[in-house]
Protein backbone atom coordinates (compact mmCIF):
# COMPACT_ATOMS: atom_id res chain seq x y z
CA UNK A 1 0.00 0.00 0.00
CA UNK A 2 2.67 2.35 1.04
CA UNK A 3 4.87 1.99 -2.52
CA UNK A 4 1.48 2.73 -4.52
CA UNK A 5 0.73 6.11 -2.59
CA UNK A 6 4.78 6.94 -3.30
CA UNK A 7 4.11 5.96 -6.83
CA UNK A 8 1.11 8.04 -7.02
CA UNK A 9 2.80 10.75 -5.63
CA UNK A 10 5.68 10.39 -8.15
CA UNK A 11 3.32 10.79 -10.83
CA UNK A 12 1.99 13.74 -9.47
CA UNK A 13 4.73 15.68 -8.66
CA UNK A 14 7.70 14.01 -9.68
CA UNK A 15 10.69 11.51 -8.49
CA UNK A 16 13.00 14.61 -7.59
CA UNK A 17 10.61 16.02 -5.28
CA UNK A 18 10.17 12.66 -2.75
CA UNK A 19 12.52 10.75 -0.85
CA UNK A 20 12.08 8.38 1.15
CA UNK A 21 16.13 7.86 2.00
CA UNK A 22 16.46 6.56 5.51
CA UNK A 23 18.71 9.79 6.71
CA UNK A 24 15.96 12.06 5.02
CA UNK A 25 13.28 10.33 7.09
CA UNK A 26 14.98 10.69 9.79
CA UNK A 27 16.29 14.15 9.53
CA UNK A 28 11.99 14.91 9.78
CA UNK A 29 11.14 12.88 12.19
CA UNK A 30 11.79 15.38 14.72
CA UNK A 31 12.35 19.19 15.85
CA UNK A 32 14.83 20.89 18.36
CA UNK A 33 12.00 19.63 21.59
CA UNK A 34 12.76 16.88 23.87
CA UNK A 35 9.45 14.76 22.08
CA UNK A 36 10.08 11.66 20.90
CA UNK A 37 10.89 10.89 16.79
CA UNK A 38 8.63 9.37 14.46
CA UNK A 39 9.46 8.95 11.08
CA UNK A 40 7.36 9.85 8.20
CA UNK A 41 6.79 7.77 5.42
CA UNK A 42 7.94 10.64 2.84
CA UNK A 43 9.47 13.26 2.40
CA UNK A 44 8.48 15.81 -0.49
CA UNK A 45 9.91 18.73 -1.50
CA UNK A 46 7.47 20.98 -3.17
CA UNK A 47 8.77 23.94 -5.55
CA UNK A 48 5.80 25.87 -5.57
CA UNK A 49 2.19 26.47 -5.13
CA UNK A 50 0.56 23.77 -7.42
CA UNK A 51 2.87 21.26 -5.69
CA UNK A 52 1.79 21.31 -2.50
CA UNK A 53 -2.03 21.26 -4.02
CA UNK A 54 -1.58 18.52 -5.85
CA UNK A 55 0.18 16.89 -2.87
CA UNK A 56 -2.93 17.87 -0.05
CA UNK A 57 -5.24 16.60 -2.89
CA UNK A 58 -3.95 13.19 -2.85
CA UNK A 59 -3.71 13.08 0.35
CA UNK A 60 -7.35 14.40 0.96
CA UNK A 61 -8.67 11.51 -1.61
CA UNK A 62 -5.88 9.02 0.51
CA UNK A 63 -6.80 9.93 4.05
CA UNK A 64 -2.85 10.56 4.64
CA UNK A 65 -1.56 12.88 7.54
CA UNK A 66 0.49 15.82 5.91
CA UNK A 67 2.85 17.44 8.18
CA UNK A 68 4.58 20.73 7.13
CA UNK A 69 8.31 21.33 7.87
CA UNK A 70 10.55 24.44 8.36
CA UNK A 71 13.85 24.74 9.66
CA UNK A 72 13.00 22.27 12.48
CA UNK A 73 14.06 24.75 14.78
CA UNK A 74 10.71 24.48 16.77
CA UNK A 75 10.75 23.42 20.75
CA UNK A 76 7.22 21.94 21.28
CA UNK A 77 7.16 19.30 18.71
CA UNK A 78 5.23 21.10 15.63
CA UNK A 79 7.09 18.92 12.92
CA UNK A 80 7.11 15.66 14.41
CA UNK A 81 4.88 13.75 11.83
CA UNK A 82 3.28 11.91 14.94
CA UNK A 83 0.97 9.68 12.41
CA UNK A 84 3.58 9.26 9.69
CA UNK A 85 2.37 9.93 6.63
CA UNK A 86 3.82 12.98 4.62
CA UNK A 87 6.26 14.99 5.65
CA UNK A 88 6.30 18.28 3.44
CA UNK A 89 9.45 20.41 3.62
CA UNK A 90 9.71 23.94 2.04
CA UNK A 91 13.41 24.75 1.52
CA UNK A 92 13.09 24.67 -2.42
CA UNK A 93 10.06 27.48 -2.27
CA UNK A 94 12.59 30.12 -1.30
CA UNK A 95 11.84 32.71 -4.05
CA UNK A 96 11.64 35.92 -3.40
CA UNK A 97 7.60 37.01 -5.31
CA UNK A 98 7.27 40.87 -5.39
CA UNK A 99 9.30 43.89 -3.76
CA UNK A 100 7.64 46.88 -2.86
CA UNK A 101 10.23 49.34 -1.14
CA UNK A 102 7.91 52.53 -1.69
CA UNK A 103 5.12 50.47 -0.12
CA UNK A 104 7.78 48.99 2.54
CA UNK A 105 5.97 45.39 1.67
CA UNK A 106 7.77 42.53 0.47
CA UNK A 107 5.84 38.76 -0.66
CA UNK A 108 7.87 36.11 -0.29
CA UNK A 109 7.13 32.14 -0.18
CA UNK A 110 7.18 29.97 2.72
CA UNK A 111 10.75 28.83 2.82
CA UNK A 112 12.20 32.23 2.71
CA UNK A 113 14.16 32.32 5.91
CA UNK A 114 14.15 35.55 8.15
CA UNK A 115 18.16 36.20 6.89
CA UNK A 116 17.67 35.72 3.77
CA UNK A 117 14.49 37.90 3.50
CA UNK A 118 16.69 40.52 5.72
CA UNK A 119 20.15 40.06 3.13
CA UNK A 120 17.38 41.70 0.26
CA UNK A 121 15.73 45.11 1.87
CA UNK A 122 18.48 45.90 4.30
CA UNK A 123 20.10 46.95 1.28
CA UNK A 124 17.33 48.97 0.47
CA UNK A 125 17.64 50.70 4.00
CA UNK A 126 14.54 48.11 5.26
CA UNK A 127 14.26 45.30 7.83
CA UNK A 128 12.10 42.41 8.75
CA UNK A 129 11.80 42.63 12.52
CA UNK A 130 10.69 39.42 13.99
CA UNK A 131 13.80 37.89 15.61
CA UNK A 132 14.15 34.49 16.99
CA UNK A 133 16.59 33.21 18.19
CA UNK A 134 16.82 30.54 14.85
CA UNK A 135 17.31 31.21 11.35
CA UNK A 136 13.53 30.34 10.73
CA UNK A 137 11.71 30.12 7.50
CA UNK A 138 9.07 32.90 7.22
CA UNK A 139 5.82 30.41 6.76
CA UNK A 140 7.01 28.40 9.80
CA UNK A 141 7.38 31.52 11.55
CA UNK A 142 3.46 32.24 10.82
CA UNK A 143 2.48 29.30 11.63
CA UNK A 144 3.83 29.59 15.19
CA UNK A 145 3.30 33.34 15.43
CA UNK A 146 6.89 33.58 16.19
CA UNK A 147 8.31 36.67 17.97
CA UNK A 148 11.66 37.60 19.85
CA UNK A 149 13.49 40.39 21.11
CA UNK A 150 12.18 42.83 18.94
CA UNK A 151 8.91 42.41 20.06
CA UNK A 152 8.33 45.14 22.48
CA UNK A 153 8.80 47.48 19.79
CA UNK A 154 7.58 45.81 16.60
CA UNK A 155 4.90 42.88 17.70
CA UNK A 156 5.14 39.47 17.02
CA UNK A 157 4.30 37.56 13.90
CA UNK A 158 1.20 38.38 13.43
CA UNK A 159 1.37 42.34 13.97
CA UNK A 160 3.98 41.81 10.76
CA UNK A 161 1.38 40.36 8.04
CA UNK A 162 -0.82 41.69 5.23
CA UNK A 163 -2.01 38.60 3.42
CA UNK A 164 -1.37 34.95 3.16
CA UNK A 165 -1.85 32.60 0.05
CA UNK A 166 -3.04 28.75 1.82
CA UNK A 167 -3.48 25.56 0.78
CA UNK A 168 -6.89 23.75 2.48
CA UNK A 169 -6.59 20.55 3.42
CA UNK A 170 -8.48 19.76 -0.49
CA UNK A 171 -5.95 21.76 -1.97
CA UNK A 172 -8.04 24.38 -2.62
CA UNK A 173 -6.26 27.96 -2.62
CA UNK A 174 -7.07 30.77 -0.80
CA UNK A 175 -5.85 34.32 0.18
CA UNK A 176 -6.81 36.03 3.40
CA UNK A 177 -6.08 39.45 3.28
CA UNK A 178 -4.82 42.23 0.52
CA UNK A 179 -1.48 44.64 -0.05
CA UNK A 180 -3.18 47.24 2.41
CA UNK A 181 -1.89 48.40 5.34
CA UNK A 182 -5.41 47.86 7.32
CA UNK A 183 -8.88 46.63 6.30
CA UNK A 184 -12.27 46.42 7.97
CA UNK A 185 -13.39 43.74 5.18
CA UNK A 186 -14.57 40.04 6.35
CA UNK A 187 -13.25 37.94 8.80
CA UNK A 188 -9.77 37.99 10.06
CA UNK A 189 -8.86 34.98 8.40
CA UNK A 190 -4.92 35.97 8.32
CA UNK A 191 -5.26 36.05 11.88
CA UNK A 192 -6.87 32.73 12.26
CA UNK A 193 -4.27 30.67 10.51
CA UNK A 194 -1.01 32.63 12.19
CA UNK A 195 -0.27 30.31 15.00
CA UNK A 196 -1.99 27.23 13.37
CA UNK A 197 0.66 25.60 13.49
CA UNK A 198 -0.56 23.75 9.97
CA UNK A 199 -3.47 22.20 11.65
CA UNK A 200 -6.31 24.40 9.28
CA UNK A 201 -4.39 25.07 6.42
CA UNK A 202 -0.70 25.04 4.54
CA UNK A 203 0.92 28.58 3.95
CA UNK A 204 3.06 28.81 0.83
CA UNK A 205 3.19 32.67 0.71
CA UNK A 206 3.49 35.09 2.85
CA UNK A 207 2.99 39.37 2.49
CA UNK A 208 4.88 41.42 5.12
CA UNK A 209 4.97 44.49 6.15
CA UNK A 210 8.87 45.90 6.39
CA UNK A 211 10.32 48.92 8.93
CA UNK A 212 13.12 50.95 8.57
CA UNK A 213 16.21 50.55 9.75
CA UNK A 214 16.56 52.75 12.68
CA UNK A 215 19.81 55.29 11.90
CA UNK A 216 21.35 54.95 15.35
CA UNK A 217 21.82 52.37 18.11
CA UNK A 218 23.03 51.96 21.63
CA UNK A 219 22.62 49.29 23.92
CA UNK A 220 22.93 49.32 27.94
CA UNK A 221 22.82 46.88 30.24
CA UNK A 222 23.01 46.66 34.12
CA UNK A 223 22.16 44.26 37.45
CA UNK A 224 19.40 44.28 40.04
CA UNK A 225 19.88 42.11 43.18
CA UNK A 226 16.55 40.24 42.75
CA UNK A 227 14.56 39.18 39.64
CA UNK A 228 11.81 40.59 41.21
CA UNK A 229 13.98 44.03 41.39
CA UNK A 230 14.16 42.94 37.29
CA UNK A 231 11.03 42.90 36.34
CA UNK A 232 10.12 46.00 37.98
CA UNK A 233 12.44 48.18 36.40
CA UNK A 234 11.35 46.81 33.37
CA UNK A 235 8.02 47.80 34.14
CA UNK A 236 9.19 51.54 34.84
CA UNK A 237 10.97 52.19 31.45
CA UNK A 238 7.81 50.87 30.05
CA UNK A 239 5.48 52.67 31.50
CA UNK A 240 8.18 55.92 31.18
CA UNK A 241 6.93 55.19 27.76
CA UNK A 242 11.00 54.90 26.58
CA UNK A 243 10.42 52.97 23.11
CA UNK A 244 13.14 50.35 23.71
CA UNK A 245 14.13 48.13 20.61
CA UNK A 246 14.90 45.37 23.09
CA UNK A 247 15.18 45.10 26.67
CA UNK A 248 15.92 41.22 27.95
CA UNK A 249 15.87 39.57 32.04
CA UNK A 250 18.39 37.55 32.21
CA UNK A 251 19.37 36.00 35.23
CA UNK A 252 22.44 34.87 37.06
CA UNK A 253 22.61 31.45 36.24
CA UNK A 254 22.00 32.31 32.66
CA UNK A 255 24.76 35.17 32.67
CA UNK A 256 27.00 32.41 34.39
CA UNK A 257 26.07 30.12 31.35
CA UNK A 258 26.51 32.50 28.62
CA UNK A 259 29.88 33.08 29.78
CA UNK A 260 31.32 30.26 30.15
CA UNK A 261 30.11 29.28 26.51
CA UNK A 262 30.60 32.70 24.43
CA UNK A 263 33.98 33.57 26.63
CA UNK A 264 32.05 37.00 27.74
CA UNK A 265 33.03 38.78 31.65
CA UNK A 266 29.58 39.82 32.15
CA UNK A 267 28.97 40.49 36.06
CA UNK A 268 26.85 37.01 37.30
CA UNK A 269 24.21 38.73 38.57
CA UNK A 270 20.25 39.20 37.75
CA UNK A 271 20.79 41.35 34.88
CA UNK A 272 18.52 43.59 32.33
CA UNK A 273 20.19 44.48 28.84
CA UNK A 274 18.58 47.35 26.68
CA UNK A 275 18.79 48.37 23.32
CA UNK A 276 17.88 51.73 22.05
CA UNK A 277 17.11 53.03 18.25
CA UNK A 278 16.64 56.29 16.74
CA UNK A 279 17.62 59.20 15.52
CA UNK A 280 20.74 59.47 17.53
CA UNK A 281 19.76 62.86 19.84
CA UNK A 282 16.42 60.70 20.79
CA UNK A 283 18.52 57.50 21.73
CA UNK A 284 20.96 59.27 23.29
CA UNK A 285 17.78 61.40 25.83
CA UNK A 286 16.29 58.02 25.84
CA UNK A 287 19.74 56.20 27.62
CA UNK A 288 20.50 58.69 29.91
CA UNK A 289 16.79 58.73 30.80
CA UNK A 290 16.91 55.25 31.21
CA UNK A 291 20.27 55.31 33.66
CA UNK A 292 18.65 57.56 35.89
CA UNK A 293 15.72 55.46 36.03
CA UNK A 294 17.22 52.11 36.56
CA UNK A 295 20.44 54.23 39.32
CA UNK A 296 16.73 55.25 41.23
CA UNK A 297 16.26 51.89 41.77
CA UNK A 298 19.41 50.83 42.90
CA UNK A 299 20.82 49.25 39.79
CA UNK A 300 24.65 48.13 39.67
CA UNK A 301 26.95 47.65 36.72
CA UNK A 302 25.43 50.50 34.19
CA UNK A 303 26.88 49.97 31.26
CA UNK A 304 26.39 51.99 27.89
CA UNK A 305 27.93 52.01 24.59
CA UNK A 306 27.22 52.14 21.00
CA UNK A 307 29.99 50.57 19.33
CA UNK A 308 28.33 48.62 16.57
CA UNK A 309 30.50 44.93 16.70
CA UNK A 310 29.97 44.81 20.82
CA UNK A 311 26.77 45.57 20.23
CA UNK A 312 26.30 42.56 18.21
CA UNK A 313 28.80 40.33 20.41
CA UNK A 314 26.40 41.05 23.02
CA UNK A 315 23.43 40.03 21.23
CA UNK A 316 24.88 37.15 19.76
CA UNK A 317 26.10 35.71 23.35
CA UNK A 318 22.40 36.23 24.14
CA UNK A 319 20.84 34.52 21.46
CA UNK A 320 23.27 31.43 21.96
CA UNK A 321 22.19 30.91 25.54
CA UNK A 322 19.53 28.28 23.99
CA UNK A 323 23.29 26.23 23.05
CA UNK A 324 24.74 26.82 26.31
CA UNK A 325 22.11 25.13 28.15
CA UNK A 326 22.42 22.17 25.25
CA UNK A 327 26.04 21.96 25.71
CA UNK A 328 25.55 21.29 29.79
CA UNK A 329 27.35 17.88 30.52
CA UNK A 330 24.79 14.89 31.08
CA UNK A 331 21.97 17.69 30.70
CA UNK A 332 19.06 17.80 29.28
CA UNK A 333 16.12 20.54 29.83
CA UNK A 334 12.45 20.74 30.12
CA UNK A 335 12.02 24.70 28.55
CA UNK A 336 8.73 26.60 28.94
CA UNK A 337 7.79 30.37 27.55
CA UNK A 338 5.10 31.90 29.48
CA UNK A 339 3.86 35.39 28.78
CA UNK A 340 1.80 37.34 31.68
CA UNK A 341 0.39 41.03 32.01
CA UNK A 342 3.41 43.33 32.22
CA UNK A 343 1.87 44.44 36.04
CA UNK A 344 2.13 40.38 37.41
CA UNK A 345 5.86 39.60 35.90
CA UNK A 346 7.42 40.85 39.00
CA UNK A 347 5.57 38.01 40.84
CA UNK A 348 5.89 35.49 38.06
CA UNK A 349 9.81 35.45 37.80
CA UNK A 350 10.06 35.37 41.54
CA UNK A 351 7.31 32.21 41.44
CA UNK A 352 9.74 30.72 38.80
CA UNK A 353 12.68 31.10 40.69
CA UNK A 354 11.25 29.40 43.81
CA UNK A 355 9.38 26.95 42.75
CA UNK A 356 13.11 26.25 40.58
CA UNK A 357 15.19 26.48 43.67
CA UNK A 358 13.29 24.39 45.77
CA UNK A 359 13.17 21.21 43.15
CA UNK A 360 16.69 21.24 43.83
CA UNK A 361 17.65 20.85 40.01
CA UNK A 362 19.33 23.66 38.10
CA UNK A 363 16.58 26.27 36.35
CA UNK A 364 17.95 29.18 34.26
CA UNK A 365 15.43 32.07 33.32
CA UNK A 366 15.44 34.78 30.76
CA UNK A 367 13.54 36.27 28.29
CA UNK A 368 11.40 39.41 26.12
CA UNK A 369 10.54 40.86 29.62
CA UNK A 370 9.03 43.98 27.59
CA UNK A 371 6.26 41.73 26.39
CA UNK A 372 5.76 39.65 29.69
CA UNK A 373 7.22 37.05 27.81
CA UNK A 374 9.95 35.04 29.63
CA UNK A 375 11.52 31.67 29.19
CA UNK A 376 12.34 28.91 31.62
CA UNK A 377 15.01 25.65 31.35
CA UNK A 378 14.63 22.98 34.15
CA UNK A 379 17.89 20.65 33.80
CA UNK A 380 17.63 17.53 34.46
CA UNK A 381 19.82 14.45 34.36
CA UNK A 382 18.51 11.71 32.44
CA UNK A 383 20.44 9.44 34.49
CA UNK A 384 19.47 10.07 37.44
CA UNK A 385 15.73 8.67 38.54
CA UNK A 386 13.35 10.76 39.12
CA UNK A 387 14.85 13.83 38.29
CA UNK A 388 12.79 14.21 34.74
CA UNK A 389 9.99 13.85 37.12
CA UNK A 390 10.82 16.62 39.11
CA UNK A 391 12.15 19.04 35.97
CA UNK A 392 8.55 18.24 34.21
CA UNK A 393 6.59 19.22 37.40
CA UNK A 394 8.44 21.96 38.24
CA UNK A 395 8.05 23.53 34.11
CA UNK A 396 4.02 23.15 35.13
CA UNK A 397 3.74 24.57 37.90
CA UNK A 398 4.90 27.59 36.38
CA UNK A 399 3.17 27.39 33.42
CA UNK A 400 0.03 26.56 35.31
CA UNK A 401 0.31 30.31 37.58
CA UNK A 402 1.05 32.27 34.68
CA UNK A 403 -2.36 31.19 33.39
CA UNK A 404 -3.96 32.01 36.46
CA UNK A 405 -2.52 35.21 36.48
CA UNK A 406 -4.02 35.95 33.18
CA UNK A 407 -1.53 34.82 30.98
CA UNK A 408 -0.95 32.11 28.81
CA UNK A 409 1.01 28.85 28.40
CA UNK A 410 3.33 30.09 24.80
CA UNK A 411 4.06 33.36 24.18
CA UNK A 412 5.79 32.31 20.98
CA UNK A 413 6.96 28.79 21.06
CA UNK A 414 3.53 27.53 20.02
CA UNK A 415 1.48 24.70 21.25
CA UNK A 416 2.48 21.82 19.60
CA UNK A 417 2.51 18.87 21.61
CA UNK A 418 4.14 20.37 24.54
CA UNK A 419 1.78 22.74 25.51
CA UNK A 420 -1.15 20.35 24.52
CA UNK A 421 -1.96 19.74 28.21
CA UNK A 422 -2.90 23.10 29.11
CA UNK A 423 -5.51 24.58 26.48
CA UNK A 424 -8.61 23.38 28.60
CA UNK A 425 -7.41 25.10 31.27
CA UNK A 426 -6.38 28.47 29.26
CA UNK A 427 -9.17 28.49 26.97
CA UNK A 428 -12.23 26.71 28.81
CA UNK A 429 -15.31 26.75 26.34
CA UNK A 430 -13.00 29.02 23.71
CA UNK A 431 -11.47 25.18 23.41
CA UNK A 432 -14.06 23.89 21.84
CA UNK A 433 -14.97 26.43 19.15
CA UNK A 434 -11.58 25.70 18.09
CA UNK A 435 -12.24 21.55 17.72
CA UNK A 436 -14.73 22.39 15.52
CA UNK A 437 -12.73 24.97 13.43
CA UNK A 438 -10.66 22.47 12.81
CA UNK A 439 -13.58 20.09 11.90
CA UNK A 440 -14.31 22.41 9.62
CA UNK A 441 -11.47 23.61 7.55
CA UNK A 442 -9.87 19.74 7.75
CA UNK A 443 -12.93 17.43 8.25
CA UNK A 444 -11.08 14.47 7.65
CA UNK A 445 -8.62 15.21 10.10
CA UNK A 446 -5.11 14.94 8.02
CA UNK A 447 -3.30 18.68 8.44
CA UNK A 448 -0.90 17.86 11.38
CA UNK A 449 -3.08 15.31 13.40
CA UNK A 450 -2.09 15.36 17.12
CA UNK A 451 -0.81 18.91 17.75
CA UNK A 452 -2.65 21.83 19.41
CA UNK A 453 -5.10 19.81 21.32
CA UNK A 454 -5.66 16.71 22.84
CA UNK A 455 -8.95 15.53 20.61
Amino acid sequence: MLQLYIQQLIEKIGKDKISQNKPVLMQHSKDESIHPAVEPDVVCFPECAGDVAEILKFACANLVPVTPFGAGSGLEGQAIPIQKGIVMNFERMNKIIEFSPEDMRVTVQAGVTRLQLNRLVNEYGLMFSVDPGADAMIGGMVATNASGTTSVRYGAMRDQLLDLEVMLADGTIIRTGSQARKSSSGYHLTGLFTGSEGTLGIITEVTLKLHGIPEYNMMARCTFNSLEDCARAAQTILQAEIPVLRMELIDAVSISMINHHSGEAFPEKHSLFFEFAGSKRAVEEEVALASELMHDLDCENWVAANDPIKMNGIWKARKDLNYAIAHQPETCEIGGDVCVPISRTPELVSFARTRMDQSGLKGAIWGHIGDGNFHTSVMYNPNVVGEFETAEQTSDAIVLKAIEVGGTCTGEHGVGLGKMKFQEVEHGEALEVMKRTKHMYDPKGILNPGKLFID
